[in-house]
């Protein structure tokens, strides 16, 4: 089963759930205005408590600071039990990721199935 939340042309996020993870799929562009956006979505999924949470963003088109900072406060704040995983690819996220140093903070992979695959 899956949810979406936004309309075309704005940030989307898809939640799909594959057991036993959930998958969150982020499209559009995460800023000051959509960032709160994404955390209410990741924060509802943990309400599920599933023990692998991916949160894709392979199909966003911007990251700005203020996506930055709440992929880390998620990744800080995420439940005892919920591993928390990124798909970040493209060059759109990779990119802010690594010049501000986060790629070391952050639970990266490269592709959806990596992320699925450490179970």
């Amino acid at each position: 089963m899956s949810d979406l939340i936004g309309s075309p042309g704005e940030l989307s996020i898809e939640r799909e759930d594959r057991s036993p993870a959930v998958v969150l799929t982020v499209r559009g562009d995460i800023d000051v205005v959509t960032a709160p956006k994404v955390t209410a979505a990741v924060t509802e999924a943990c309400t599920l408590g599933p023990p692998v949470l991916v949160l894709d963003l392979s199909a966003v088109d911007f990251l700005a600071s203020a996506g930055l900072t709440a992929l880390l406060s998620l990744c800080q704040g995420m439940p005892s039990g919920t591993s928390f995983r990124i798909v970040a690819a493209g060059r759109a996220t990779v990119r802010p990721i690594e010049l501000t140093g986060l790629a070391q903070s952050l639970p990266l992979y490269r592709t959806l199935e990596t992320a699925l695959d450490r179970e």
